[in-house]
């Protein structure tokens, strides 16, 4: 029996930019989050915000050096990518190309039965749309390891 998926998501990511403000006007206009909330920190920075994009929530800040957190300009390359399932990845991509997304990886079918592409904002935080969604090929047997192909 497969095991069902939360309806709403229990992971939070919290990303930090350069010019917070910026970040989130333009995440909301080329990728189509809605900002939700906004706390304004002194000299037009962004102490905590939450966006949403369907029930996905992700955090965004301005950078925070007394607790390690800076933006990835700062760093020589990234460590995360964040993924997003989106219901039209197509529009979704046309979306953000309109709005001057850099794309990374160009709108495709994936071998793992997804579609989608990957984009990069402008401070360097990249970004898989798609239809990809964790868990749909779950069942409750252990975990197994798959080959990957290509």
């Amino acid at each position: 029996m497969p095991r069902s998926t939360p309806a709403s998501p229990n992971i939070y990511p919290s990303l930090s930019y350069a010019d917070a403000q910026a970040a989130i006007e333009w995440l909301c206009r080329a990728f189509g989050f809605t900002a939700r909330l906004v706390v304004p920190g002194p000299d037009g920075t962004v102490v905590h915000s939450e966006l949403s994009l369907g029930p996905g929530v992700i955090m965004v800040s301005s950078p925070k050096p007394a607790a390690g957190r800076v933006g990835p300009q700062s760093l020589s390359g990234v460590s995360h990518a964040l993924c997003v399932r989106v219901d039209d990845p197509d529009a979704h991509y046309a979306r953000a190309k309109t709005a001057g997304a850099k794309v990374l990886q160009e709108l495709k079918d994936e071998d793992y039965g997804s579609r989608g592409y990957m984009a990069q904002d402008p401070e360097g935080h990249q970004w898989y749309f798609g239809t990809y969604q964790p868990g749909a090929h779950w069942d409750d047997a252990p975990p197994t390891t798959r080959e990957a192909s290509g």
